[in-house]
């Protein structure tokens, strides 16, 4: 099983970016996808959860700015992230969840907004 991120970078606030998340070995259309992030010094927390059925739900703090999608062809989840703020800087992870004994989490990557 794997999990890649990419697309992650520095980038000026205002900017934008879109992180990508390429699976492989397990049926990925059948797990919930989610994109996470840890941003220096705080907890891990949920930026968006995208369904099996294509719907992405959304933290407050990105509501309106992010925007969360699958390719069930591809294997891939993206996170398309807009007017950026230093306060999104952090590493961005994936996570596919299916049940508590199918659980995967990607190694990250990092996103840096800073002038």
């Amino acid at each position: 099983v794997q999990l890649v991120e990419s697309g992650g970078g520095l980038v000026q606030p205002g900017g934008s970016l879109r992180l990508s998340c390429a699976a492989s070995g397990f049926t990925f259309s059948s797990y919930a996808m989610s994109w996470y992030r840890r941003a220096p010094g705080k907890e891990r927390e949920l930026v968006a959860r995208i369904t099996t059925a294509g719907s992405s739900y959304y933290a407050d703090f990105v509501r309106g700015r992010f925007t969360g999608s699958r390719d069930n062809a591809k294997n891939t989840i993206y996170l398309q992230m807009n007017s950026l703020t230093p306060e999104d800087t952090g590493v961005y992870y994936c996570r596919a969840y299916y049940n508590s004994w199918n659980e995967y989490w990607g190694q990250g990557t990092q996103v840096t907004v800073s002038s």
